[in-house]
């Protein structure tokens, strides 16, 4: 009997429990704020905000309005300088860095010892369960997980307080266990210089039994590319026969796909998608056919969903999980074991299922263009980008798109910059073949479309190689957990990229 054998049986019963998700999920939901409620009462928020009084859902969303990183940023301050008990019990020592608000360059959100067990390293276990489920002849614990991660630095010199990418906090904190079949080394992981940390990655992963990945695609192909170039491979199978599975997550995969089926071309290999953020992990891809998520109901995550018509409302009409429906967008709220009172995250989803509750994340609150009424959102973007893709043979790498206003014509259009990691041979083709699938996927895109009248045909800048990365560098956010940003409602990302493009 091989060692994933043996392991498997253990996680058995949480099997059982997930699949009480398709019955029990609002049972599970209520339970989850009733026991974040009472962690809320031994606070500074939950005094301030009548905990002692809220005794169910209704009387929560009395006690509180939905919050932004700026609502809760001073009290997030006060932490960081080693407060106790304001947002979340006891002195929280561990703080995510994750892009800035329009106030702040960064945000930093609060990761409790209670945060790592009951949600982000719960996740992990749970992305195991359900894989292992799915394959019954898997041998992933015969080998190595190559895990990606970023860095941290100190937190206001206070003792033993860090800031950091997510992913360097959890492997900072990881059960000394995982690190017998994880690589690389705790010190190479943790490295800030990610272009240094790419190499020395690739070295102490290639001679080893890499039977896993995890991280963001984009940096595990950074990684993966580097390991190819070292080893002189073909394809990734020839330096790692018993892969067969890339837990991914933090952007859409759908750019990525081609690129990977080319480097991995073994029939056994299965990607699985998770949704984990610094604020929590939130869905997993439980079934390989489907590409939409279970939502992870008995965490220590309560959820609340915005309609997307009510985004921007002093008070917006929103539901709790057991009020959505299906084929909706929804803006997400939600309230943690982390300290973050019924906090919109910035995600917005659809919900494909509710029995059990299953979602596509279509995209960001603030990331979407609407410059004349079309409401183009990531989602349309990268169903649409694959469309043209498939249809020209190209592969693209890294984009972004922002609206031009109006150009010395009059004329108002969307603007993509995108890095191709192969170029259509036809670029105006290309661009042609992504304005119809647009239209095809949006009614509002289509509308304003519509001879012209309001907006022209998209424009495509072919991005220079390496493009996304060096600005990314200027940034000084190459590596980790950041990404860029796909659509934007105005020009000041693209125009700084366009800058670094000349120079």
């Amino acid at each position: 009997m091989n060692k994933t054998q043996l392991i498997r049986n253990l996680f058995v019963p949480r099997q059982k429990v997930l699949d009480r998700y398709t019955t029990e999920a609002e049972t599970l939901q209520r339970k989850v704020l009733a026991r974040l409620i009472g962690k809320g009462r031994k606070t500074l928020w939950g005094w301030e905000h009548g905990f002692d009084e809220v005794r169910d859902y209704d009387s929560f969303v009395r006690s509180s309005s939905v919050n932004d990183y700026d609502d809760l940023k001073d009290y997030i301050d006060r932490m960081r300088h080693g407060e106790k008990d304001v947002l979340w019990p006891g002195q929280v020592r561990w703080y995510a860095k994750s892009s800035g608000t329009t106030n702040d360059k960064s945000k930093f959100i609060p990761v409790t010892g209670d945060a790592l067990r009951d949600t982000h390293y719960q996740g992990g276990k749970d992305a195991v369960v359900w894989y292992l489920r799915n394959n019954r002849l898997s041998r992933i614990f015969d080998g190595k997980a190559l895990i990606l991660g970023g860095s941290h630095a100190p937190n206001y010199n206070l003792p033993h307080s860090l800031v950091g990418d997510l992913s360097a906090i959890l492997i900072e904190n990881i059960n000394p266990l995982i690190n017998l079949i994880r690589i690389p080394r705790k010190e190479t992981a943790l490295l800030s210089d990610f272009e240094q940390k790419r190499d020395r990655i690739a070295q102490e992963a290639l001679h080893k039994n890499v039977t896993n990945l995890s991280g963001v695609p984009s940096w595990m192909l950074s990684v993966l590319t580097r390991v190819m170039e070292i080893s002189g491979k073909a394809h990734l199978e020839e330096v790692w026969p018993n892969l067969e599975v890339f837990f991914h997550g933090g952007v859409a995969f759908t750019p990525y796909r081609k690129q990977y089926q080319q480097l991995i071309t073994s029939a056994k290999m299965n990607y699985m998608e998770t949704y984990n953020a610094s604020e929590g992990f939130f869905g997993l891809q439980d079934t390989p056919s489907d590409s939409a998520m279970s939502l992870m109901v008995d965490y220590g995550v309560f959820y609340e969903f915005i309609p997307m018509e009510e985004l921007g409302k002093d008070h917006p009409d929103m539901v709790p999980l057991w009020g959505v429906k299906t084929d909706q967008n929804y803006a997400m709220v939600i309230s943690t074991s982390s300290g973050l009172w019924r906090y919109m995250i910035g995600d917005t989803v659809r919900f494909t299922s509710v029995n059990p509750y299953k979602f596509i994340i279509t995209g960001r609150t603030k990331s979407f263009i609407n410059a004349f009424g079309e409401e183009l959102i990531v989602d349309n973007a990268e169903k649409g980008l694959d469309i043209a893709c498939r249809a020209t043979g190209a592969e693209v790498r890294e984009y972004t798109a922002a609206p031009i206003f109006m150009d010395e014509n009059g004329k108002c259009r969307h603007q993509w910059l995108i890095e191709f990691s192969h170029k259509p041979e036809d670029l105006e083709n290309f661009a042609e073949l992504l304005d119809k699938a647009l239209q095809s996927l949006n009614s509002d895109y289509e509308a304003k479309r519509y001879k012209n009248i309001t907006l022209q045909r998209l424009e495509i800048i072919p991005a220079r190689q390496g493009l996304f990365d060096d600005w990314l560098r200027k940034q000084g956010k190459l590596g980790g957990q950041h990404k860029v940003p796909r659509l934007n409602n105005h020009r000041k990302i693209i125009e700084s990229i366009l800058e670094t493009q000349t120079e």
